[in-house]
Formats: C-alpha cells, structure tokens, sequence
C-alpha cells in the first residue's frame, strides 16, 4: 500500500478557477438548507431554464469571450451529447430530491466548490456537501476511512493512478447500472480515457472521467523557424526526438534568455512520466504477459537516453522540475519545446496567463525509428462513488453533472486545467478556435499510450523516477538504473500478492499494455 504522497497529488487543484465545473456543487455548509421533500418539487425552477443558465456568456471569463469573439449562447459541445441536456431532471428529482450527497474535495478548493451553489440543486434537488480533505493527505485519509468502514463520503474524485488501490480493495461502486439507467453517454469517451480512467479490470465502470490529460511536445514558430530557416510544420518540422535534439543546441543560441527544451525531470512520478513520453515511441512495454517488469529493455534505455541528452539543452534545474516549474518556465517565455500536458498548449495563448500569445503550435508526437505513434495518456484524475455511500444513485448524478460535456468544454475554454475528455467536445469547431491544441490533442487520443491501474501503481511510479532523476543528474547509467527499478517494482508487486494465485485483481482482464493505437492509421 502506498504510504506518503507529500503534496504529489495532483498537478492542479481540483475545480479551481473552474466556475463552470464548480457550478455542480452545493454546499451543506454555512446555513444552506436541505429541500423539504414535502412540496418541494412544485417550488424548483423549470429545468429549461436553469440549463439555459449554464452558458458560456456566464461561465467563461470575459476577456477570453472577447480574446475569441465567443457569443454567450455559442455551443463548445455538442447538446445531444451533453448530459446535463439530455436527462430527464423531472425523473431525477422524483426519485432523489431531497437526498444528501458528501463529496471528498481538496480542502484548498472547497471555497470555489461553493461559489455554484444552485446548478445542481436546482436541477435534481439533491443536496451536496463538500468533505474538505488536505490535498497532501488526500490518499491517506480517504484510504483509512474506507478501511475503518464508515468513510464519511459518497463520493470522490481522486489521481488517476490511484485507481487500482481504491477498486482493488473494494472501495469503490460499479457504476454501469447507473449510466444505462440515466443514459450517461459513455461512448463519447474516447477510448483511452475510459480504459484508464473508467473501467477497470472486468468490474465494469467504476468511474466517470474527470480531468482528461495526454502530454504533448508544443513549441514556439518563431524560434523555431529562425533555426529551421522557414515555416514551421506540425509533422515535417521535429518527426522525430533524434531531430529535436539534434536542433537543440541552435535552439538555445536563437533568442536570449530562452532554452531549448522544458520538461519535467523532478525525482518521483515527474521523471517517470516524461520517461515514459518518450519511451512510449520506441515501444515501451511496461510488463509481459506474465506481469514481469519489462521496461528495462531496449525502449526504456533509449528512452532515457533520449531524456539525458535532451536535458542538456533544457531549463536550469530541469532535475529538480515539476508541473509548477515547467508551467512557469513555459508561460514565462523562457521555452522554445515544451514536453509537458496538454494544457500547457491552450494556457500558453491567454495573455493573463502567459507572456508566449500567439507564438504557440502544439505538434504532432515525435516519432522514433523502428518505434511507434504513441501519445502517452499520462496522469489525470477520475470521478467514483464509495462502495459504502447509502446514496450511491444520487452520488452518481452529481457527478455526471460535474463531468458533463458543456461544463467540461466551458472549463477548457477557461484555460483552468481541468481537460474534456469527449469526442463531441474535442472535435467541435468553435472549442477548437479556443483550444490551440485541441486538433491535435483528439487526433492523437486515437493513438494513446498508458500504464495500467495495478493496485500500487503511484508507489511504482515513485522508485521509478528516483532512479530515473539519478540517471538525469549523472550518478547512474541508464540500463543499470532501469534494472534496479524493475527489481524495486518486482518487490513491490510480491509484496501486494501477485504471483502467488490471490492476486488482488483478475489480471487476464487487463492489458500489461495500453496501447489504443495497433493496426490504426497515423492521422498525417
């Protein structure tokens, strides 16, 4: 089990800035009172007109409606996919106004959780408490109150990579009946974002989407185009990493103050995930079909490799760097290639957030000789309902309301962080005028690489990077460092019971290997 994630948890708070996405939430606290079931449906608003509410001229910031010229009724999602406009409020409020859901949220969020009290409550009548947790004590807390057997929370949203400890210990309620009851429009996920985020194993959906990442190589044209001597394309310019670092050195001489590469070699899980960027070219297998540690092989060490030489052309301190370092680095103008989430791509174009404006194209993923187009789906964080919630219905529908389509296309379009992860959304034109990366982002989704959700993942992820940062920092040699942490993860995993016929998931429903994109046609 995973002991400590000091302050690891997720690379961006929960809801912050996020009107829209704050928008589902009510808070129990501060003298908001419950619906009195008697009566209380003759006394809500028309649905119509709440939703007519939730709109962009309300929840999208202002000068990013003007930077884009956004009317305030102009659709980013596509209504017959969005949830909240499809369901039928009248039904739900039938069967579950007046109903108390609790809702684990990051304590640093709760203030801007209850900014958007009446969404929600309106619609359904169902009331929502916010259970404010310690971000840095999120995992530890929610693990011993599910472990006491009396956890105070109908639902929680959590890191992506924690997944398989909650669903393998039992924490968590499958939530198919649910999505077919309400027709939860689970097919407009795209498919990585279900599988690692939704499914697990063959227990079915166990959580809804919520922040929806990939992690893409996004560049300045302007600098680029003084090395390359003309026109930047988005598959011609960098094919691949042998050709990014070969224009790096140049890269660092063409504009003062600025470094070639930005990317995130912090020890812990922000080396693994970058080695994992690059590694997913080359083929990177984390596992063989028996579940032993193979990604000290070939693609691992010339992935690494990759990421070392890199690293001599990047940011100061680049050994130390993590998501708030890169983010401030990039944003701050003093990056020509930037390896890093996706959102780094649509935040670089809004001038309250970045010094970079226009001079921004998120391109297509490297690739690598004798490799593999693979856009790793990195990081992230999913929606559940606790297996102990005496609400687990009511639970479900607020976060379905939280994750819906129209709300998550708005947050993208407020350059909060909090990433979409639809097919309507992603492919729509008028999100894509808002969302540089948006094109590309969607396309390469069809192509997406992860690691599976094993119970124990985030604690693999760890002794992973401390030993890939040692490799960044000189004080080891990529294959032995590689070799070590496969036998750290070896450790890990007998310790937690695989091997030994009571695994802690049925491991023949679950790919070693989460690669969407075999016998798929490459989108350029």
């Amino acid at each position: 089990m995973l002991k400590k994630k000091s302050g690891l948890i997720t690379r961006r708070s929960l809801l912050k800035s996020s009107a829209a996405a704050s928008a589902a939430l009510v808070s129990g606290v501060g003298g908001v009172s419950l619906f009195n079931v008697t009566g209380a449906l003759a006394a809500m608003a028309n649905p119509a007109d709440v939703l007519a509410g939730i709109n962009v001229g309300k929840y999208v910031k202002k000068e990013y409606r003007d930077q884009y010229k956004l009317g305030d009724n102009d659709e980013l999602w596509d209504p017959n996919k969005d949830w909240i406009r499809t369901v039928d409020w009248e039904a739900v409020r039938k069967e579950h106004a007046g109903k108390t859901v609790r809702f684990a949220i990051g304590a640093a969020d709760r203030e801007s959780a209850q900014d958007g009290i009446k969404p929600f409550l309106e619609l359904s009548g169902i009331n929502v408490e916010l259970v404010a947790i310690p971000d840095d004590s999120m995992y530890d807390k929610v693990v011993a109150e599910f472990l006491s057997g009396n956890a105070s929370f109908d639902a929680l949203q959590f890191f992506s990579p924690w997944l398989g400890d909650f669903a393998a210990q039992g924490f968590l309620k499958p939530l198919d009946e649910y999505a077919a009851k309400w027709k939860l429009p689970v097919d407009d996920f795209y498919e990585t974002y279900l599988m690692n985020y939704g499914h697990w194993g063959d227990k079915g959906l166990m959580g809804i989407p919520f922040d929806c990442d990939i992690q893409m190589v996004h560049i300045r044209p302007s600098i680029f185009k003084k090395v390359l001597g003309g026109d930047v394309d988005r598959v011609k310019s960098i094919p691949s990493y042998d050709e990014m670092i070969r224009l790096a050195p140049e890269l660092n001489k063409a504009e003062p103050g600025v470094n070639a590469i930005g990317m995130m070699c912090g020890r812990g899980f922000w080396a693994t995930y970058t080695w994992q960027h690059v590694a997913a070219q080359y083929g990177l297998e984390l596992f063989d079909d028996k579940w032993e540690p193979i990604f000290n092989g070939d693609a691992g060490i010339k992935g690494l490799e990759t990421i070392v030489a890199l690293s001599k052309h990047a940011i100061e301190g680049v050994a130390a760097a993590d998501w708030p370092t890169n983010r401030a680095a990039w944003l701050g103008g003093q990056v020509a290639c930037n390896i890093s989430w996706q959102d780094s791509g649509t935040q670089a174009t809004r001038p309250d957030q970045s010094k970079v404006g226009d001079d921004v194209l998120t391109i297509y993923e490297p690739r690598v000789e004798g490799g593999r187009f693979a856009p790793p789906n990195i990081a992230g964080s999913t929606s559940c309902v606790t297996s102990t919630s005496p609400e687990p219905e009511a639970a479900f529908l607020m976060l379905a309301f939280l994750t819906s389509a129209s709300i998550m296309a708005m947050n993208e379009a407020n350059a909060n962080g909090v990433a979409p992860g639809y097919k309507s959304v992603l492919t729509n034109e008028k999100l894509r005028a808002v969302s540089q990366p948006a094109k590309i982002w969607s396309e390469e989704l069809e192509h997406a690489w992860c690691a599976p959700r094993l119970p124990n993942a985030f604690q693999m992820d760890q002794e992973i990077g401390f030993l890939i940062n040692k490799v960044v920092v000189g004080e080891m040699q990529p294959k032995a460092a590689l070799d070590e942490a496969a036998a750290k993860v070896k450790a890990i995993m007998e310790k937690s019971g695989f091997y030994k016929g009571a695994d802690p998931v049925s491991y023949a429903s679950m790919a070693p290997g989460t690669w969407v994109g075999k016998d798929k046609k490459l989108p350029f």
